[in-house]
């Protein structure tokens, strides 16, 4: 096995004042530490990871050549749990993205109060250029080479940018191939007929829209007086656009890569394909289009980046118009541009409560597949919005006690909890 595992002491980099996914969250960390009295050695610690495994993954492509690609995971952080996060295959994986988004899970399993820790990872690669069987192959690799570092009891991965369900569905395949038994625990975000979840597809769209009306209710806002502008129409952001749409509130604009549907009298999200329905579709289907740049500044009530990270930036933080963001995707907000948004009072509800629907449903998938015995819809969705709710007023008590910013409260949730297990825990000598 091609393999290479960095320690956690490796020397890295002091945090600066670019938007790399690595220096926003370890200025999120001490930020958050800076309100709290606690053990500056947790908080070193949790600067760094645990182990990055980095790893060469040989495929033959359908013309018969060989191709090399690299992957990567990132374990940050398992004082709580195992390890828990996604794969992604993007061009643009790194190794300190991984490490940045590892720690990201770190934080939103600790807000949820889930018994997992972080992690994070995938393969540098167009999956748009592979075909099917070549994907497929990619990804049996992929799971021979993490195989000692993965396993229901000790790293459960899940899907994320450029993977889906069927990748999950190869991934545990070769995994149980390898150890000789049927472990279905190793993933999440499986098919049903595997062993995942009824819901789980929908879970992080589904917690953005149930947040998005916590928010509306706590600033005495009606959804059907609320007018929501979505980026990026892919799994999270169509559910939490339909969502919101079924409850009330006006969506008034959604968008893909190549654009954005702007309807201000409200657009029925229901006529219009999602991403996974049909790829690159929502501009076909608009009268009038608009850029996603234009979108970000659409005077609404609700902002919701459902799409990449780093979209809004110090560039164009103060035009944003929205009164509320909810953060759909992972990181969109760069630290400066956070640092204008809290000045302008703006509302911004972080990434680690608003889409921990995913994380939370995963965890619902790992208990039925341990247990195995399957929930229905029903009870995930009621099970759900009770954890939301639960880390909603987790959330909100530190924000009112503390007089902070939503995204600094919700750190505060987490780190406290995190730093609780590491005391309770110790230092291995």
């Amino acid at each position: 096995m091609a393999s290479q595992t960095d320690s956690a002491h490796d020397e890295l980099e002091e945090p600066t004042e670019s938007g790399s996914t690595l220096d926003t969250a370890r200025r999120q960390l001490h930020h958050a530490a800076n309100h709290l009295d606690i053990d500056p050695n947790v908080v070193e610690r949790l600067e760094h990871p645990k182990k990055v495994h980095e790893v060469t993954i040989p495929i033959e492509r359908d013309d018969g050549t060989v191709e090399v690609f690299t992957g990567y995971r990132a374990q940050h952080d398992s004082v709580r749990g195992p390890y828990k996060g996604g794969l992604r295959y993007h061009p643009d994986v790194t190794r300190d993205e991984s490490v940045g988004l590892g720690m990201w899970m770190t934080w939103k399993c600790a807000v949820m109060d889930l018994p997992f820790g972080g992690a994070k990872g995938g393969v540098a690669v167009n999956p748009k250029e592979l075909s099917s069987a070549e994907k497929e192959r990619l990804t049996r690799r992929f799971a021979q080479e993490l195989r000692d570092v993965i396993g229901p009891k000790q790293d459960i991965p899940a899907p994320d940018m450029g993977t889906d369900p069927q990748t999950m569905a190869w991934l545990m395949d070769a995994y149980s191939m390898q150890e000789g038994e049927t472990t279905p625990g190793v993933v999440t975000g499986k098919p049903p007929v595997v062993g995942g979840s009824k819901g789980r597809e929908e879970a992080p769209g589904r917690s953005v829209a149930i947040v998005t009306r916590l928010v509306c209710e706590y600033y005495d806002r009606q959804l059907a007086e609320t007018t929501v502008a979505v980026q990026g129409y892919g799994s999270v952001g169509a559910n939490a656009a339909r969502l919101l749409d079924d409850w009330g509130a006006t969506v008034v604009a959604i968008s893909d890569v190549n654009g954005a549907m702007y309807d201000p009298a409200g657009i029925d999200t229901a006529s219009v394909p999602s991403h996974d329905e049909e790829p690159e579709a929502v501009t076909t289907y608009a009268n009038t289009v608009i850029s996603n740049d234009e979108l970000l500044t659409l005077d609404v009530d609700v902002l919701v980046p459902a799409a990449l990270g780093n979209v809004i930036t110090e560039r164009n933080a103060d035009s944003i118009a929205a009164q509320f963001v909810v953060e759909g995707a992972n990181g969109p907000i760069t630290s400066p541009a956070d640092s204008i948004l809290a000045e302008r009072d703006v509302a911004v509800i972080p990434d680690i409560l608003a889409n921990a629907g995913g994380v939370t449903v995963s965890y619902f998938e790992w208990l039925q597949d341990i247990n195995r015995r399957a929930w229905s819809l029903e009870r995930v969705n009621d099970e759900l919005e009770t954890e939301i709710q639960t880390a909603w007023r987790a959330v909100k008590t530190e924000f009112e006690r503390r007089d902070v910013t939503w995204r600094d409260a919700a750190y505060i949730v987490a780190l406290s909890r995190i730093a609780e297990a590491h005391d309770a825990r110790g230092l291995w000598p």
